[in-house]
């Protein structure tokens, strides 16, 4: 197991829960994606599980250590990468400037800092092309993709990615998703949320489905190519 999310209950307010009693187990090397209606707790288990949220229940583990209460700043450090939802490129720095940023704990070591844009130019040669372009006049399509390659900056063993296609034209959001495919092919361990239910069972290796903060379902892909269109029924 790579990452686990055991007996978790959290929210935004202590008295009023948005996650009761939710498990969650994202195998090593797998894409797991996190399905369900609006509401229903996706994004809070990922802020959760990152340290924004501290569960007032229940425990994460990475690789079978607990990693309950440690903040955001010491999560990469873990080896965990969070893709927030929304933008997150600084615009007016310029592309090489935003993939340092994914590699701050390494900022000290020029060496490593480096090797490791070498690394994101080898697999984003696109990137390779416009480091010397502000972020802020890249397409969305292509701000996604500098997003996602910042994650890899520091090789994390598991990234979290929170709505990857919000705000995208749909031919934008099937090249988001050609990305995320490509992290997974780079031996990456994915647990992904998005609202694009059929594009994250599509790419997804398993999946776990939300309702009302609560687990509802659950299965490798295979189980959900009859059945997706009526649980999304049970959501309307």
């Amino acid at each position: 197991m790579t990452l686990e999310v055991n007996n978790v209950t959290s929210g935004y307010v202590k008295e009023v829960p948005i996650l009761r009693d939710v498990n969650v187990v994202a195998k090593e090397g797998a894409l797991t994606g996190i399905i369900g209606p609006n509401g229903a707790g996706k994004s809070t288990l990922l802020k959760t599980i990152y340290g924004y949220l501290r569960p007032t229940q229940g425990d994460v583990l990475h690789h079978g250590q607990s990693i309950t209460g440690l903040k955001p700043d010491q999560m990469l450090g873990q080896g965990i990468a969070h893709l927030i939802q929304g933008h997150s490129v600084f615009p007016a720095m310029t592309v090489e400037e935003n993939l340092e940023l994914g590699g701050w704990i390494i900022k000290n070591d020029r060496k490593a800092l480096d090797n490791a844009l070498e690394e994101v130019y080898h697999h984003y040669p696109i990137l390779r092309n416009k480091r010397k372009m502000v972020a802020g006049a890249l397409s969305g399509g292509e701000q996604r993709t500098l997003e996602i390659a910042r994650l890899t900056m520091t090789q994390p063993r598991t990234i979290l990615i929170d709505e990857p296609s919000v705000g995208l034209m749909p031919k934008l959001v099937d090249r988001v998703y050609e990305e995320i495919v490509k992290l997974k092919d780079l031996g990456y361990t994915i647990l992904i949320v998005d609202q694009k239910v059929h594009k994250a069972v599509d790419v997804a290796d398993y999946i776990y489905v939300l309702r009302l903060g609560q687990n509802s379902h659950n299965g490798p892909k295979e189980e959900f190519v009859d059945t997706i269109e009526d649980i999304i029924r049970e959501w309307i």
